[in-house]
C-alpha cells in the first residue's frame, strides 16, 4: 500500500507544481445510488488518489499553503450509519484511514465551504481541472464551485488547467503498464474460450458470456466496456450492442471486448469465421486489414501521432479498394478509461499506450472485419501487449479446432 500511495503522491506532487500556486480541485462524483449500476468515481480523481469507494469525494489541492500537511486535502462525505448498513461500512477518520489512503489530512465534505474560504483569502488565482463541459452540457463541478467564490471574493481569477491531468495520464507509470498487461493477459483467457465456443446456432449474448467467465476465471472483474460480439451483418455496426442473434455458418463474427482489472482494461477486436475456416473472400478482406494493422504498429514510436499512423493504414486499405469503408480513426489512448482521456491529439511520448484498430466493413456483403492490438510505445518503438492473442487467419483458424 505504501508503494501505491507514493506513486499518487508523486502524481498529485506533478500537479501541484503546474498549478504555480493557484487552488485546485478534483471531484470524485456523486453514485445515483441505482442498484442497477456500478459506480465509478471520475477517472481524474482516482488518477490523484486511488481511492474508488468513497461517493461525493473531493480533493482539494492548495499548493501555497504554508502549512505542509493542508496542501493537500481530502474530503469525504459524512458517514450515514444507517445507509452504510445497505451500501456497505465505511472506516472513522482516523490513523488507520490516513495510512490507507496516504493523505495526511482528511476532513469531511461539510468543510469544504470553510476551506474555500480560507484558500480564497490566500489565493486569488483558482484552476480547473476537471474536463470542460461541453455546450448545453452542466458547467463541470469545479468551474462551477470556483464561480461560486468568484462571485463572493473579489479580484479573483479563474484560470485553464484542464489539461494538466490528461497530459500525465497520456504516459503510462511502469505499474500502469504491468496492470495494462494482466488485463490484456486476462483478455486472451476469455478469448481462447469464445474462440472454441463459436459455432453456428451459438448465441452471441452466449459467446459474450463465454468471453467474460475467461476473463473472472483469470482474475478479471468483469468488463472494461460492454463487449461487442457481432455475427454477419452484425459485425459492420461498429458499436454494436444487442448481442441477441444466433450466430450463423458461413458468416464472420466480430468481438470487440476486453477485461477490466485493477481500474485498467484491454481493448481487442478479432474477427473471426463462425464455421471456424474463413472463405475464399473472408481471407481476402482480412488478410487486407491484417496488413494495414501491422502496418501501424510498425510505426508506432515517440514522435509520432494517432493521425499520421492513421494514414498509414488507410493508405494500405485504401489501394486496395476499401477507402470509403474505413469508416473510423485508427485508434485511440488506452488507460483508466478505455477511450482514456489524455488532452488533445499530440505526437506519442514513451510509455503512452494505444490502440490499433483498422478495419473494413462491408454490409451489402455481411462482412465487417476489425482487428485490434493495445500497443505500448518504447524508447526504440513499440511492443503489442496483446500479441500472445492469435491473429493471423493460420494462428485463429487453428485456435478454433475444436
Amino acid at each position: 500500500m505504501k508503494n501505491i500511495n507514493k506513486e499518487f503522491a508523486e502524481r498529485r506532487a506533478k500537479v501541484m507544481k503546474s498549478l504555480k500556486g493557484a487552488a485546485g480541485l478534483v471531484f470524485a462524483g456523486e453514485d445515483s445510488g441505482h442498484l442497477e449500476s456500478t459506480w465509478r468515481p471520475h477517472s481524474h480523481f482516482e488518477y490523484l488518489t486511488g481511492i474508488t469507494n468513497e461517493s461525493g469525494a473531493v480533493l482539494l489541492l492548495d499548493p501555497a499553503n504554508k502549512v505542509a500537511s493542508r496542501r493537500e486535502i481530502i474530503l469525504l462525505a459524512p458517514r450515514n450509519p444507517e445507509k452504510e448498513q445497505w451500501d456497505g461500512l465505511r472506516e472513522s477518520i482516523g490513523s488507520k484511514l490516513r495510512s490507507e489512503t496516504g493523505f495526511a489530512t482528511i476532513m469531511r465534505t461539510t468543510s469544504l465551504p470553510m476551506l474555500l474560504k480560507d484558500v480564497a483569502s490566500r489565493v486569488k488565482q483558482f484552476a480547473t481541472l476537471m474536463p470542460t463541459a461541453g455546450v448545453g452540457e452542466p458547467v463541470s463541478s469545479d468551474l462551477s464551485m470556483w464561480n461560486e467564490v468568484s462571485s463572493r471574493t473579489p479580484s479573483c481569477q479563474i484560470i485553464d488547467c484542464t489539461n494538466v491531468i490528461p497530459l500525465l495520464r497520456s504516459v503510462k507509470s511502469a505499474s500502469e503498464v504491468k496492470t495494462i498487461q494482466k488485463a490484456i493477459a486476462m483478455t486472451a483467457n476469455g478469448f481462447a474460450e469464445a474462440f472454441k465456443f463459436v459455432a453456428p446456432g451459438i448465441n452471441e449474448f452466449k459467446v459474450q458470456a463465454t468471453l467474460e467467465h475467461g476473463y473472472a476465471m483469470a482474475g478479471g472483474r468483469g468488463s472494461a466496456f460492454p463487449p461487442i460480439v457481432g455475427g454477419g451483418v452484425n459485425s459492420t455496426v461498429l458499436h454494436y450492442k444487442d448481442n441477441d442473434q444466433d450466430l450463423v455458418d458461413g458468416d464472420m463474427v466480430c468481438i470487440d471486448s476486453g477485461a477490466f482489472y485493477a481500474g485498467y482494461g484491454a481493448d481487442i477486436s478479432r474477427s473471426i469465421p463462425v464455421s471456424g475456416t474463413y472463405s475464399k473472400r473472408q481471407k481476402e478482406i482480412y488478410e487486407i486489414v491484417l496488413s494495414a494493422e501491422e502496418a501501424a504498429i510498425r510505426a508506432v514510436k515517440p514522435g509520432v501521432t494517432l493521425s499520421e499512423l492513421d494514414a498509414i493504414a488507410r493508405r494500405i486499405i485504401t489501394k486496395a479498394g476499401f477507402g470509403d469503408y474505413f469508416i473510423h480513426s485508427i485508434g485511440h489512448h488506452l488507460g483508466l478509461e478505455t477511450h482514456d482521456n489524455c488532452g488533445p491529439m499530440a505526437p506519442l511520448k514513451k510509455g503512452a499506450i494505444i490502440t490499433i484498430e483498422p478495419g473494413i466493413y462491408l454490409p451489402d456483403e455481411a462482412i465487417g472485419i476489425r482487428i485490434e492490438d493495445d500497443i505500448l510505445v518504447t524508447a526504440s518503438g513499440r511492443k503489442n501487449l496483446s500479441k500472445a492473442i492469435p491473429k493471423t487467419v493460420a494462428e485463429i483458424e487453428k485456435a478454433m479446432r475444436r
